[in-house]
Order: structure tokens, then sequence, then C-alpha cells
């Protein structure tokens, strides 16, 4: 009964405006207070700085950063250059640009809203002046960048595999054919809406465009190989390399494009800082969550009384679907991992589910509370850049976000749709 009331009086913090690390971190508190009296104080200080320095977690700043400079730095216009000339010449091409961008452009940042901000402000325009209806490119930007944090590298996946002991590389190799089964179903629905809408064309294809697009984004394309090349290839760690993004992304946008001067820098690293604090004091104040629900046995009860109701795993799988839809719909993609993990862990060991399954499944819900409102981080950053509200783009959007079910569902039930690949790479 207490650890409902706990949780019960931080869902109530959230709802009235507090922030959302400060209402985690104070029911946590308050918890552990309850538990040990004032000596668990001791242990809640200790987990509080052991939660923000594990080295897996070092990768998320360093993605953040990186997408910054990207944004800064001329990458992401010269990558938009280059799919627009390889399939822009198709009717609706531009929308089909915008996913393919959202995927080279996550390959390199793992994080949606950096996607969205960065693609946004130059596609959303485009699309808008060559008659596209503002809610369709808002509702297009917005998923193709929540459908690309499955693509690696991924900040969602780098802070489930850090709380739940799973191989991030793993996780990375197991999101690449969920997130291009997804891309390929954006692209056939964008070209099914332009052939109904009699959507335009870009410029027809030209060989010679193609050639000068690579050329100026070659060093550009060149990052993704370097970056996931060294992960997969066991050359780096997940976290070295988002170092080396950072630093591929530094010398190409300041010494190469020359697009990079240090006003722009500055820039960059302020708002990379920003979205670091944001996301380790979640990090941070969730480790003292985990201690108190470590204390009270809370996650085994819990998986004991679902199995108490029943042991098959695709009803589990539903239910779990179920309550990780509603806590993505009101609470930001890192808080709901924090929130969800370690309650879910214990359940997922025992009905025997692979922990690697289990985190692009949460990733995936990740993504779809990205869009759906009343919090929908990324739906509402690119409704921002597209000036239009964030309702009304929700309808538009429904046919994107059943995209997004759609390939959840495969993930949850056709276990090798995220799985075949690892097997592949690293055995059975």
């Amino acid at each position: 009964m207490t650890e409902a009331l706990i949780l019960l009086g931080m869902f109530l913090m959230i709802a009235i405006g507090v922030p959302i690390a400060v209402s985690i971190l104070a029911s946590a508190l308050v918890g552990v207070w309850l538990l040990n009296g004032h000596l668990g104080f001791l242990n809640a200080a200790l987990s509080l700085y052991d939660g923000a320095t594990s080295f897996p977690l070092i990768a998320i700043p360093l993605f953040i950063l990186a997408g910054a400079l990207m944004n800064t730095g001329g990458i992401s216009t010269r990558l938009i250059g280059f799919v627009s000339a390889l399939i822009g010449f198709v009717r609706g091409g531009l929308a089909m640009v915008n996913v393919g961008v959202s995927l080279f452009f996550a390959e390199i940042s793992g994080s949606a809203v950096a996607d969205v901000a960065a693609t946004g402000s130059v596609l959303i325009p485009a699309m808008k002046k060559k008659g596209y209806s503002p809610r369709f490119a808002a509702a297009l930007t917005s998923s193709s960048a929540s459908l690309a944090i499955i693509i690696p590298p991924s900040i969602p996946m780098i802070l489930y595999g850090a709380l739940s002991d799973t191989s991030i590389v793993r996780l990375f190799v197991a999101g690449i054919v969920p997130g291009l089964i997804g891309a390929f179903l954006l692209m056939a629905l964008s070209y099914y809406f332009a052939v109904r809408y009699d959507l335009p064309r870009e410029e027809g294809f030209s060989l010679c465009r193609l050639w000068q697009a690579t050329r100026e984004a070659s060093w550009a394309l060149i990052l993704p190989v370097i970056i996931l090349g060294g992960i997969f290839g066991g050359i780096v760690t997940a976290t070295e390399g988002a170092g080396l993004a950072v630093l591929s992304a530094l010398i190409i946008g300041l010494f190469i494009y020359r697009e990079l001067n240090f006003g722009r820098l500055y820039h960059a690293l302020l708002d990379g800082v920003n979205q670091t604090a944001v996301v380790m004091l979640l990090v941070a104040a969730s480790a003292v969550l985990g201690l108190y629900l470590t204390e009270t046995e809370l996650p085994q009860r819990l998986a004991a009384g679902i199995t108490d109701i029943t042991t098959n795993k695709f009803l589990v799988l539903m239910i779990i679907n179920v309550f990780l839809l509603f806590v993505g719909m009101v609470l930001h993609g890192a808080a709901a991992i924090i929130l969800t993990v370690p309650i879910f862990m214990p359940l997922v060991h025992e009905i025997g589910i692979d922990p690697i399954q289990f985190g692009i499944l949460i990733t995936l819900n990740i993504a779809l509370g990205q869009q759906t409102p009343p919090v929908a981080s990324v739906l509402i950053t690119a409704c921002s850049i597209a000036r239009t509200d964030v309702w009304s783009t929700t309808k538009t959007n429904l046919p994107f976000i059943a995209v997004l079910v759609l390939v959840l569902l495969l993930v949850t039930y056709v276990p090798a749709v995220p799985l075949w690949l690892v097997g592949v790479f690293y055995g059975p």
C-alpha cells in the first residue's frame, strides 16, 4: 500500500507541473526514508552518484552533442541534398526524402528530437512550398524521426541497455531490421498519398546532379560507416563510438565544410549541455527510485501478480504494450524507460522474453509516445516548425502512427524480426 501511495504521489507531482526528475527523486527519497529512516539517505546519495557515472551512459551526452554539431556544421543539409538527388524524382519524392534523411541523421545522432529539429527546419518549409499541407509535412517528419531511433545508434537503447544490463551493441543490431521495415512502409504510404492527392515530383533524375550531391555529402555519408562500422566490428564500444561521432562531426564541420564557426560551436555545445542535463538528472534520480523498488521487492511482486493471471508470453506482452503506450503518452521517453525497466525486467526474465527483443519493444513504444499527445515531444517540435495545430496534425498523423504500431506488433509477436540479425552476427 505504501509503495502505491509513493508512486501515486510521484505521478500527481508530475501532473501539476513539478519537473519529472524532481518528482521521481522526491518520491524515492520519501520511500527510502520510510523504509530505513535517515540512514537510507546515505545509500540514496551513493545511488544518485553511481546512477549518473555509469560508463555506457557517457554515450548519451556525446551522441546528443554529435547531433547538435551535425545540425550547425552543414552535415544535415548535405545529407538532404544527397537523398533528394537519389530518390526525389518519384511522385511525392520529397516525402520519401524526408524518411531517408531521418534514417541517415539518426545513424549519427541517435535522437528523434535532434532529428526533427535538424531535418524539419529544412524539409518542412520545402514541403510546404511544393504544395504539401503543413499538417502532412509535420506528421511525416515527426513519425519518420521517431522511427529513426530504432536504427542504431539509439539513445533510448543505450539507456535501456545500461538499466537492464543488456548488450547495447546487440540492441543496435536488433534495431536494424525493424527500422528498415518501418522506413519502407512509411515510404510506401507516402507514395500512396502522393498518387492519391497528386503531390509533385522534384526535379527529374540526373546522374550529374546525383554525382555532385554525392561529392558534397561524401564526408557526411562516411560518418555512419565510421561509427557503426567501428561499433559492430568490435573496434570501439558504443560509448567510444559516440566520442568518435563527436570528433568526426567537429572535424568535418570546422575544417572540411567550414560552416561550424566558434559562434555556432558555442550554441551547439550549449544545446548539447541543456539536453544532457535533462536526461542525466533523470538517470540519477532513477537510480534512487531503483534502490527503493529493489528494497520493497515491488517488481518481483508485480511479476508474480501478472503470472498468477496468465503465463502466456503473448498475453503478458500485450499487457506490457498497453501499459507502456499509456506511460509514453504522459511521460517523456527517458523518464518512461527509467520508470518501467526496473519494474518489468523481473517479469521479462520469469516469462522467458528475450531482453534484446524487449529492448526494441520498449524503444518502439517510446517512438509511439513521441507521437501521441499530450506529451508528444517530437510531434510538438514538428508542429512548431510547421506552425500547425498539434491536435489536427495528430489526425493527419494517424496512418503514420499505424505504421509504428504495425512494426511494434511484428517485434512483439514475431521475435525473428528483431533477433534474426543478432543471430547472424553473434550466433543463437
